[in-house]
C-alpha cells in the first residue's frame, strides 16, 4: 500500500509539473494576432474585463486562460487604462506586461513651423479619434511641434498643451532678448517673429532676415513683407496667386507695404528658432534680402547693392523659363 501511495504521489508530481511547464510554455507562447492590434483598456476596467476586450480583439485565444495564467505568473502590478497597440504574435506574457507598463498608443499632431491657426484647427478637427470641438486659436499663440495624444481625448485639450508650450517657450526666451533687439514686449516678440517665420524657409537665415526688419523699425522704414499683405486675405492660407496691387495698397492694420512698423497682429505660428532671432538678431546693417536662387536669400546694406541682387535674381528666372 505504501508503495502505491508513493507512486501515486510521485505520478501526481510528474503530471503536476508537466501541467505547470505546459502553463508556462503556453503564458510564453506567440499569440493569435497576425499584424498589430488596437485594443482599448477602459478607465476602471479590471483585468477580466482587460482580457475579454483582448479576446474580441483577436490579441488572445481565451481570456478565461490569460486570467487563470496571470494569477500564476503575473505579478501584482495593476494594468493601466488607455489604448494599446498589442503586437503581431504578442504572447499572454507579453500582453500582461504591455498593459501593466502602460506605454499606450501613442498619436500624434504635427504642428510645422509658421502654421497660421487656420490650418492648426483644420488638424484638430481632422484627428478623428479627438472629439469635442475647438474655435480657431488666437494667431500665434501656438508653438509648432508634435503633440501626443491618445484616442478620446478632447480637442480642447491637445490645444491647451499647445498653447500653453508656447507660453513656456516665450517665458524660457524671453530673459535672453539683447539690447539690440527691436521689441518691446513678448507680444511684439510673436508678431516680429512670425513675419520671419514666413520670409524665409532656411533656418540658418533667420538671424539675417530678423536683423533686417529690426533695422527697419529702428529707422521707420517699412517693412514691405509680401506675407502680411496676404494675411488678411488668406487668414495665412497660401494664396495661390499674385498679389494684386489693389493688396498691396490696402490700409488694413496689417499690409506693411502701406505702413511703417509692426503689423497689427502674428501672421503665424512661430518655432523656437524665429522667436530666438528677434530676441537676438543677427548684427548687421543690412536692409534688403532677395532670393538667391538656391533657396536662400542674399542680403544688402544699400538699396544700389540690393537692385543690382534682383536683377540677378530675374536673370536667373528668366533662365529658369519663369518670366
Amino acid at each position: 500500500m505504501k508503495r502505491l501511495v508513493t507512486l501515486a504521489l510521485i505520478a501526481g508530481a510528474v503530471i503536476g509539473l508537466a501541467v505547470g511547464a505546459w502553463l508556462l510554455v503556453s503564458w510564453n507562447a506567440a499569440g493569435p494576432a497576425d499584424k498589430p492590434v488596437p485594443v482599448i483598456v477602459p478607465e476602471g476596467a479590471s483585468l477580466s474585463r482587460a482580457a475579454e476586450a483582448m479576446e474580441k480583439a483577436g490579441a488572445l485565444s481565451s481570456a478565461d486562460s490569460f486570467l487563470f495564467q496571470a494569477k500564476l505568473f503575473g505579478g501584482g502590478t495593476p494594468i493601466q487604462a488607455g489604448e494599446y497597440e498589442v503586437p503581431a504574435k504578442a504572447s499572454p506574457s507579453d500582453i500582461l506586461a504591455l498593459m501593466q507598463s502602460g506605454k499606450t498608443l501613442q498619436r500624434f499632431i504635427t504642428i510645422p513651423e509658421g502654421y497660421p491657426s487656420v490650418m492648426v484647427h483644420d488638424k484638430l478637427m481632422a484627428a478623428n479619434t479627438l472629439v469635442g470641438n475647438v474655435p480657431v486659436p488666437e494667431e500665434g499663440s501656438v508653438l509648432p511641434d508634435s503633440y501626443s495624444y491618445q484616442r478620446g481625448e478632447t480637442r480642447a485639450a491637445v490645444l491647451k498643451r499647445m498653447q500653453d508650450a508656447m507660453t513656456r517657450e516665450l517665458d524660457r526666451l524671453w530673459p535672453k532678448r539683447q539690447p539690440h533687439s527691436v521689441v518691446n514686449n513678448k507680444r511684439e516678440a510673436i508678431i516680429l517673429a512670425s513675419v520671419v517665420e514666413k520670409e524665409t524657409g532656411k533656418p540658418s537665415e533667420r538671424p539675417m532676415v530678423a536683423s533686417v526688419y529690426s533695422n527697419r523699425i529702428r529707422i521707420g522704414m517699412k517693412l514691405d513683407a509680401d506675407p502680411t499683405v496676404i494675411y488678411p486675405i488668406t487668414k495665412g492660407r497660401p494664396l495661390g496667386r499674385r498679389i494684386l496691387r489693389s493688396e498691396l495698397n490696402a490700409n488694413n492694420g496689417y499690409n506693411t507695404y502701406a505702413m511703417a512698423g509692426l503689423p497689427a497682429g502674428p501672421i503665424a505660428n512661430p518655432g523656437r528658432e524665429s522667436i530666438a532671432a528677434v530676441l537676438n538678431p543677427a548684427k548687421s546693417d543690412a536692409l534688403y534680402f532677395v532670393a538667391d536662387g538656391t533657396g536662400g536669400h542674399i542680403f544688402a546694406r544699400t538699396l544700389a547693392e540690393h537692385n543690382a541682387n534682383v536683377r540677378k535674381w530675374y536673370a536667373i528666372r528668366r533662365a529658369r523659363g519663369e518670366m
